[in-house]
């Protein structure tokens, strides 16, 4: 039985986190950088202990300082959040050498769903449509060019490992795609130790909806519906809705079916999330799947009365999932921003000292923050700060009540992107569900140029 859980993680995630432990009477201990010393989340945890200095690689990324750390403190588990080493399947399998129980899902399917080829075949296999592409890596910029030949521009040139949009970009022709080949090998061998890139179609106006997953290790496996989430600067999210106000009951039972019969045939455990991408036509076609929580976990819990973080717990003690697909129905329309600490025109980061800090309050909101008042934002970790869910009972409503409350939101002291999200709110595309992956792009930044 788990009672006593580290947190191998920061920021908001590592808060929320806590929280849920504190709920179910389990003790929490915190690791932190030196740049996390004041951090929220430090001083809610029952213990904490320090990891390094404030770069990942000397703090939460040293897997075996963490669990060094979680032997002293004598805890039964480790949740690893998301980023970092959430994926890490040599993490995961470490924890549970040391006797530790790793909250998600095992070592090996990690390892294969985090090689995006991989995944891709795995998919294939289990009978989930694919985007048109490569099965395999390609060995250079002139193979690459031979093949795009036969899938046609335009083309999403990918890394095979990591994500964040990292080691991604959309090429046109032959040139552009001789230059970025090399370039995001690269930058994915940097970041992830594996410069393997493949070739996928891009889809013309595609919409990204995923579908978060449930599923234990009795065989049960579920899915709480979908998230929209094509709202997206550089490939990162920056806006997110559950349910998608885009496809129907039809393919949402269908995409639900495809995910939760991908989970099986993997012998997939604990939360995790298979993305999709759609088109025009509501066909759907595996994109990646996350072994993890995700950022934007919060809607889903919104409309489906679900406390995920507590499944996961539940499921890593070995218990069955204690719902059934029938229980489960929408409850709403719930909507997700993520507050970044950055110039909403340029998308820089924006470091600095907060002098003041103020969040929305209200029934409909709900907050998860990584900062407060006399905070400093360092420029060693992803620039959110923090991320605000609204749920209505309507999608009209929660958009109106989104306004309401970001109108509310006071940061001082640095550029936040909040001017952005109220542009997005404001925006007739925006309102009518004109969300695509093409959304800031086509819509936000022609009407930023224009001022």
């Amino acid at each position: 039985m788990i009672k006593k859980v580290l947190i191998a993680n920061r920021g908001e995630i590592a808060a929320r986190i806590i929280r849920t432990c504190k709920k179910l009477d389990i003790q929490t201990v915190a690791v932190y950088s030196e740049a996390d010393q004041k951090a929220p989340f430090v001083l809610m945890a029952d213990d904490s202990f320090l990891l390094g200095p404030p770069r990942v690689n000397e703090s939460y990324l040293n897997i075996d300082k963490i669990i060094s750390i979680a032997k002293e403190a004598n805890v039964d588990a480790i949740h690893p959040g998301y980023g970092f080493l959430s994926e890490s399947g040599d993490f995961a399998e470490k924890s549970q050498h040391a006797g530790i129980q790793f909250i998600g899902p095992t070592s090996k399917v990690m390892e294969k769903m985090g090689s995006k080829i991989e995944a891709r075949n795995a998919m294939k296999k289990a009978g989930v449509p694919i985007v048109p592409g490569t099965d395999s890596a390609i060995a250079s910029a002139e193979n690459a060019i031979e093949i795009a030949k036969d899938i046609g521009y335009p083309i999403m040139l990918k890394a095979s490992a990591g994500g964040g949009g990292i080691g991604m970009q959309v090429v046109q022709t032959d040139e552009e795609l001789m230059k970025a080949f090399e370039s995001n090998s690269k930058r994915a061998q940097t970041f992830f130790g594996d410069g393997a890139m493949f070739l996928e179609k891009k889809l013309d106006n595609a919409r990204h909806i995923e579908i978060q997953l449930l599923a234990d290790n009795h065989g049960n496996a579920i899915h709480l519906f979908e998230r929209e989430c094509s709202i997206q600067r550089r490939n990162q999210k920056v806006l997110e809705e559950a349910p998608s106000s885009f496809i129907s009951d039809r393919t949402r039972q269908l995409m639900g079916e495809a995910a939760v019969k991908a989970a099986k045939s993997l012998g997939y455990t604990n939360a995790g999330t298979i993305e999709f991408l759609v088109d025009e036509e509501e066909n759907f076609y595996f994109l990646e799947m996350n072994t993890r929580i995700q950022v934007e976990h919060p809607v889903t819990e919104e409309i489906t009365g679900q406390d995920i973080v507590e499944h996961q717990i539940a499921i890593a003690n070995g218990e069955e999932l204690s719902i059934k697909q029938s229980d489960l129905q929408i409850d709403g329309h719930a909507i997700e921003v993520r507050i970044y600490a950055e110039d909403p025109v340029t998308f820089f980061p924006s470091p600095g000292h907060i002098s003041v800090f103020q969040m929305p309050d209200g029934k409909y909101c709900r907050n998860e923050v990584a900062v407060a008042d006399n905070y400093d934002v360092t420029p060693y970790y992803d620039p959110m700060i923090g991320k605000l869910i609204v749920k209505g009972s309507t999608r009209d409503e929660a958009i109106s009540l989104l306004k309401e409350a970001l109108l509310t939101y006071k940061v001082e002291g640095i550029k936040t992107n909040i001017p952005m999200l109220l542009a997005i709110v404001d925006n007739e595309e925006f309102k009518k569900g004109n969300t695509t992956t093409g959304f800031v792009q086509d819509f936000y930044l022609p009407q930023v140029k224009k001022k």
